[in-house]
């Protein structure tokens, strides 16, 4: 994810429309996790995780699986139709890429949009190297496929899949990530992914306030 963030009292995930997405919903808005959540982000929020990032990416020198992969010998990825992005996004998902950083890049364009509550930008090279720098600082992570299913909006296809996310951070006073999501994938008419963007179900600012919330942990944890 393009940002990690707890909330150990998080609501049921529930998709109102996933009922209707395997149907037409010509014109109708791309699915929510939670409208009361979907407000405005700040300004200076967006900019703070923004330099952070960079801040961690200039210190850093581990290449991204994005970066080695024509290095390497990879089985060659097959895409059809839609089916076939949701059985590798469910092979991705096994394998908690959001928590590893290991994903399938040749299902993204080049210039793929990446998005949640707390930053934006564009490349699939960027999200690895990003994810890649994040998995160093989490402790005993996982993440959890909830529910994936398939549809189209207007004539484009797209899949949604909702998930549990929960980590330690490795940081001294152990705060706890825990997170209810939604991610949308959004598909060009080669049944590539143009756009991953993900909701939460709390707030940038409650989600970035978390980091800095201690816990409490035996040593045999």
């Amino acid at each position: 994810m393009a940002g990690i963030w707890c909330f150990p009292t998080a609501p049921q995930l529930s998709f109102p429309s996933l009922k209707k997405l395997n149907g037409p919903r010509c014109c109708s808005e791309t699915p929510k996790y939670n409208k009361k959540k979907d407000m405005p982000t700040p300004s200076f929020l967006k900019i703070a995780v923004s330099g952070l990032t960079e801040i961690l990416r200039l210190f850093s020198s581990t290449p991204t699986r994005v970066d080695v992969v024509s290095d390497v010998e990879t089985d060659e990825v097959s895409i059809s139709c839609i089916d076939d992005i949701l059985d590798v996004l469910k092979s991705d998902y096994e394998k908690e890429y959001f928590v590893t950083g290991s994903f399938t890049p040749e299902v993204y364009v080049d210039d793929c949009i990446f998005e949640d509550p707390t930053i934006r930008f564009r490349g699939k090279a960027l999200y690895s190297r990003n994810l890649n720098l994040l998995v160093p600082f989490f402790d005993q992570p996982s993440i959890r496929l909830q529910q994936i299913k398939k549809g189209n909006d207007c004539d484009k296809d797209f899949v949604v899949a909702s998930w549990k996310l929960r980590t330690y951070l490795k940081l001294p006073w152990k705060p706890l990530i825990c997170i209810d999501g939604s991610t949308v994938y959004d598909l060009n008419n080669d049944y590539q992914i143009v756009r991953h963007a993900e909701s939460w179900n709390i707030s940038a600012v409650e989600a970035i306030g978390q980091i800095f919330t201690p816990t409490f942990r035996s040593t045999g944890n």
